[in-house]
């Protein structure tokens, strides 16, 4: 499989170094006092949202990752130096849970973030610390504690602002190649696309959404069946999905409208999140059908699809129709986003007087 989005990993965090006990030995001073110094603190273990990075492929081959111990302390007063931290580097997306539990524990959702997975232990103390009045030289130490250790699993969401949606030959790898950057392989059977396909659709200079071509899904999806079900969780993060829509099947008694049910249906059973997503219906392949039975063949599906959202009418391999759909859904995408920004809190002092 090309496009890793799975992977699991072991971190350890650093041990504290322990502390030390020493006293000072001076010439003409009989007993010198405590000077054992602390040990030095466990590396720690981030992990920092890395924007140019697609796959968790890295850590697939290079499953441990450790940080380094801290020193121990030493005579003179001499405290030990802490331990040097690692930094994981993922993609933006990425979710980390516990491997045995299962529980979520971070997200790296935004460009540059960066979190503690595994805390470096504290440096144990030296003799140096437990001297008093009444205990002037104190043999007492501490070892250093130890770093957290973790099993974890990493998974990839792709962040994609759009995802195809249907059948295996539905022309989904076609439409990619159409109006994005994206060079998906295309063929005219069952099952060409086995991962995911990202590309960048331009609509105008600095106007830009990304579209994630999913393979085909089929009846039975959701438990398992076919390739589908392995990536129907990369369409959870996108803002709308392009339900697309074979009108010219190359086996006459297949019903389009059954297929396109049975699609929803399948979307239904994996996430019901997922399936009140904002869905708009493509019906593609539209070249192959005369000019002048198009719009009866439309109506005809809509109807008996039942549905009220909006439909486009396009051919993916000449284009046709296209420019609209591409329009529609920057405008849509762009939107979504700005709904999505918090708004900006200004300052009492330089707001606007109102006009009441």
């Amino acid at each position: 499989m090309k496009f890793v989005d799975e992977a699991y990993i072991d971190i350890a965090a650093g041990d504290g170094g322990n502390g030390c006990v020493s006293f000072r030995h001076e010439k003409y001073k009989e007993f010198g006092g405590p000077n054992g110094g602390d040990g030095g603190r466990g590396g720690h273990v981030y992990a920092v949202a890395d924007p140019n990075l697609n796959t968790l492929v890295d850590f697939r081959y290079s499953r441990r990752h450790e940080a380094r111990r801290g020193e121990h302390g030493m005579g003179s007063d001499m405290f030990g130096a802490a331990g040097d931290d690692i930094t994981l580097k993922m993609p933006v997306g990425t979710i980390i849970s516990d491997a045995e539990t299962g529980e979520v524990l971070y997200e790296l959702l935004a460009p540059g973030e960066t979190i503690t997975i595994a805390k470096g232990g504290d440096g144990g103390f030296g003799n140096l610390r437990f001297k008093s009045a009444i205990n002037r030289a104190p043999r007492q130490k501490t070892p250093g504690w130890p770093g957290e250790k973790k099993s974890l699993k990493l998974e990839l969401k792709v962040l994609a602002d759009v995802g195809l949606l249907g059948m295996p030959n539905a022309g989904k790898s076609t439409l990619i190649a159409a109006i994005s950057n994206a060079r998906p392989k295309i063929a005219d059977y069952p099952f060409t696309t086995l991962h995911p396909n990202l590309g960048v659709v331009r609509v105008g200079p600095e106007q830009s959404f990304v579209v994630a071509d999913i393979p085909g899904l089929i009846e039975g999806a959701s438990e398992g069946a076919g390739l589908g079900h392995l990536f129907l969780r990369h369409l959870q993060r996108t803002r709308l999905l392009l339900h697309v829509v074979d009108l010219a099947p190359f086996d006459e008694a297949v019903d389009p409208v059954a297929q396109a049910k049975a699609i929803v249906g399948e979307l239904k059973k994996y996430d019901q999140a997922l399936y009140e997503k904002p869905r708009w219906l493509v019906l593609n392949k539209l070249d192959m059908v005369p000019e002048d039975k198009r719009a009866a063949l439309v109506k005809d599906f809509v109807k008996r699809y039942k549905y009220k959202g909006p439909v486009f009418e396009i051919s993916a391999l000449t284009r046709e129709g296209c420019e609209a759909l591409i329009k529609a859904i920057y405008q849509h995408v762009k939107a979504q986003q700005v709904a999505e920004q918090a708004p900006v809190e200004v300052d009492p002092r330089f707001a606007e007087p109102s006009d009441s």
